[in-house]
């Protein structure tokens, strides 16, 4: 279920090489994606394995985790800009495949249902990337978030919208509220792989390997699931015990 690996970079290329694995085995994947600063790497490191080995991703299909309520796909700190510039433009995907929840939806909670059901639709996630948040939030489901939820909205919580200020020219502009997969969601996913990385992550890591499942730590729910890696580099896993804290050798 753990993987430790010494560096940032060495963790986004395990998980690249596991997501290429997938595609090239069934190109008619549906993929839920993840956003944030540790996946930029694994983006970038994506696309090159993808055109180094001329894989097919015509076909395939993606979901990303959230979206904030208020934000247009153009603008710069959406989820679906972020996915546009790291990983969208640089890859002959179809656009109506790609599936973002609407920021600017006139109903938000109708357009939350419509996201879990065309998951759904889609025959579900065969995989599903998350990170986490120091809270321990997975998409942007906060702590006491029911493990039953489906798609919905959320107010984000002063820590969240204290983590995600540094996008931001001011803490002002970070949106209160957003649409989030739920953690229900998360769970019917056939594969889950999770990344931490960095010493911040150290905290939150160590209370999810020895804690139960419990809604306080919405990650731990993944505790629930049949088929989850939790890749860290030695950072994020620092608070772990020593034998968990070896690393893994790269491999290419």
């Amino acid at each position: 279920m753990y993987q430790v690996f010494n560096t940032a970079d060495e963790v986004s290329h395990f998980a690249a090489k596991r997501i290429l694995d997938c595609i090239a085995a069934s190109p008619d994947m549906a993929l839920g994606l993840a956003t944030g600063s540790t996946q930029e790497s694994l983006y970038a490191q994506l696309v090159r394995l993808i055109r180094q080995r001329s894989i097919d991703v015509s076909k395939l299909t993606t979901f990303n985790l959230d979206e904030y309520i208020g934000l247009g796909e153009w603008h710069r700190q959406s989820y679906r800009y972020y996915m546009h510039e790291h990983l969208f433009k640089h890859l002959p995907l179809s656009r109506q495949r790609l599936h973002v929840p609407d920021g600017l939806a006139d109903n938000p909670e109708k357009a939350c249902q419509a996201y879990s059901e065309a998951i759904r639709a889609a025959g579900g996630l065969d995989f599903q990337l998350l990170g986490i948040g120091s809270n321990g939030h997975i998409g942007f489901n906060e702590p006491y978030t029911p493990f039953s939820s489906r798609t919905h909205t959320v107010a984000l919580s002063d820590q969240t919208r204290l983590d995600n200020g540094r996008f931001f020219s001011a803490h002002s502009e970070v949106p209160t509220h957003a649409m989030t997969l739920g953690i229900q969601d998360i769970l019917e996913a056939r594969e889950i792989m999770l990344l931490a990385t960095g010493r911040h992550k150290a905290d939150t890591m160590a209370q999810l390997y020895h804690g139960d499942a419990n809604e306080a730590l919405p990650a731990s729910a993944l505790k629930h699931h049949h088929n989850v890696t939790i890749v860290m580099d030695r950072e994020a896993a620092s608070g772990l015990p020593e034998h968990m804290q070896n690393a893994n050798p790269r491999t290419r």
